[in-house]
């Protein structure tokens, strides 16, 4: 059923933003034929780790997510580094704003994208994915890029593949880069739902919803699919 709740922890019934919020929704997607070029999504650079963390291997913090959706081929749009791109199944793909980024993709043997390259590529083929996830990127973007990024990318995955969009919390918001606006349950279900995604479930990770006070890492996360 689209729309449907089924986690244990707290998930998007009535979610209250941060002090100071408003609740605003997704405008409905413009007619077919208008969404911008994909090479047009502003994307936040990716987060560099610092001190004794960057000789320690890197290990995704969404591999449990990536289970939800598949074993097959990922499209993750701004993958960074590479660090949840590597523990995709083979075949995945990642598409980055920032060149650098890209070459140590490339570098650690991913195959990574800007996205102007990525529309160029053989990889970018209706239907040639088996799911599409993005992870700390649409709290970053404005209502516009946000439709525009997912008009773009979304005929990439197959119908019945599944997408995966992933949030900032609370403290989340407070440790990184300024994000545009807070991107909780109903603004992500509105955003998938005008994307003409199927909404399967939303649900707080890894800890329920109150813990995204305090803990950076908790996330809001909604699984969602192609119709077919």
């Amino acid at each position: 059923m689209p729309g449907r709740t089924d986690s244990s922890a707290a998930t998007d019934s009535p979610d209250a933003g941060p002090p100071g919020s408003d609740v605003r929704t997704a405008r409905p997607a413009p007619a077919a034929g208008t969404a911008p070029s994909a090479s047009t999504a502003r994307l936040p650079a990716e987060r560099r780790r610092g001190g004794p963390a960057r000789l320690l291997p890197a290990r995704s913090p969404f591999r449990s997510q990536l289970r939800r959706i598949g074993t097959g081929r990922v499209l993750e749009i701004g993958c960074g580094t590479g660090d949840t791109l590597a523990d995709c199944a083979p075949g995945s793909v990642g598409v980055d704003h920032d060149p650098q980024s890209v070459a140590h993709c490339r570098q650690r043997g991913l195959t990574a994208y800007t996205a102007d390259t990525f529309l160029a590529s053989p990889h970018a083929r209706p239907g040639a994915f088996d799911a599409l996830l993005t992870a700390h990127v649409l709290e970053h973007l404005d209502d516009e890029q946000v439709e525009g990024l997912l008009r773009a990318y979304v005929p990439y995955v197959r119908p019945g593949g599944g997408v995966l969009l992933i949030t900032a919390q609370e403290a989340g918001h407070r440790a990184g880069p300024a994000p545009v606006r807070f991107t909780d349950f109903p603004l992500l279900r509105a955003f998938a739902e005008s994307a003409g995604l199927t909404v399967r479930r939303t649900y707080s990770h890894p800890l329920p919803r109150p813990a995204g006070m305090l803990l950076r890492s908790n996330v809001f996360v909604l699984v969602g699919q192609v119709p077919r």
